[in-house]
């Protein structure tokens, strides 16, 4: 308790070091009853006690890594147990330190580089906090976060209130007329942890949205019985893992034909362009917002190296207008197929 204080620094914990527990413990509102029957209240179990999990089982976050994607026979788990502000910010250093990646990819036509996260730490830490937050103590049930190759996934339980319709919380609308665990709440905001004004699910929307990643999915059955987050991988992500070795597999006849015009954009561009695509879905795959930019690096480059092919090639800019491969560019990715 006296470490908690001076980590938020309150002016109590001048006067602490020289307040026995059960007066500190009145102070802070973590303890109840009279003088000759104290007893811990649940928050103070929760958030000051080393194994809160003793009274309320399954108290814990577990953190499930699948490589080869939940289907697959391997993976690795860490489970983090212990009072509720330190598990919560050790589960999340956990998952940055060990699953956060970044990427920068350079563009010929500009100084800047375009940066951006498989997942942004901050969404991860509001949707964590959300479920320690809102859970159900009473349910025997942890809080799971599942990372895949396509995902990172948080269940809790139960769901959210009734009072918040689902499609206001997939908008970034819901505001609860109720609290779960609002004293939870409060310690967590001294912790800096959240604000606890129903803005959780909007900044997990906003910072999605600024990283390029695609919109996170919010799901709970009709009972209400569980509560889940979805945040989906940058598709930034998924291309440069698909073509992580395409550029060196470009070589014998194919390369002395291209030399100089399959540069990362344009590999990027032939790897996910299946079939016949339009310009705005072959863009939106690739996670890029800007026409002009899209057009003279990716598109331009791979037409001209005659890569890819236009499907109505007299009418350019026609709404109908569709790209796909040539035999060259299929060709070019030959080699990534023998992998």
């Amino acid at each position: 308790m006296r470490e908690f204080l001076q980590e938020i620094g309150s002016e109590l914990a001048a006067e602490a070091s020289s307040l026995d527990i059960a007066t500190l413990g009145r102070r802070m509102n973590v303890v109840g009853g009279p003088a000759e029957m104290l007893f811990p209240k649940n928050v103070g179990l929760l958030f000051f006690n080393e194994h809160p999990e003793q009274f309320f089982p399954a108290t814990q976050i577990d953190v499930v890594y699948f490589p080869d994607g939940a289907g697959g026979d391997r993976f690795e788990e860490k489970e983090f147990r212990g009072p509720l502000g330190r598990i919560t910010r050790n589960a999340v250093d956990y998952i940055s330190r060990n699953y956060l990646k970044e990427a920068v990819v350079k563009h010929p036509d500009r100084p800047e580089a375009e940066r951006f996260w498989n997942y942004p730490l901050a969404a991860i830490e509001e949707a964590l906090v959300n479920a320690v937050y809102h859970r159900s103590y009473e349910i025997r049930e942890p809080i799971e976060v599942r990372i895949t190759p396509e995902e990172l996934v948080i269940l809790s339980f139960p769901g959210p209130d009734r009072s918040i319709r689902l499609e206001d919380l997939q908008a970034g609308r819901a505001v609860s007329r109720r609290y779960r665990n609002r004293r939870i709440g409060e310690f967590l905001k001294e912790l800096d942890l959240t604000e606890g004004r129903s803005t959780g699910i909007p900044k997990i929307l906003r910072v999605m949205a600024a990283n390029g990643s695609p919109t996170p999915i919010f799901d709970t059955d009709e009972d209400r019985s569980y509560f889940l987050i979805r945040l989906p991988l940058h598709a930034g992500f998924v291309v440069i893992e698909e073509t992580a070795h395409v550029s060196d597999e470009v070589t014998g006849e194919v390369t002395g034909e291209v030399t100089g015009e399959v540069t990362g954009e344009v590999t990027r561009l032939l790897v996910i362009l299946q079939g016949e695509m339009k310009r705005v879905d072959i863009q939106a795959t690739l996670g890029l917002k800007h026409e002009d930019h899209f057009r003279e690096t990716y598109l331009r480059p791979a037409l001209d190296a005659g890569l890819i092919e236009m499907t109505i090639p007299t009418k350019p800019r026609s709404r109908l207008q569709k790209y796909r491969l040539t035999s060259l560019g299929k060709q070019v990715l030959a080699g990534k197929e023998q992998h």
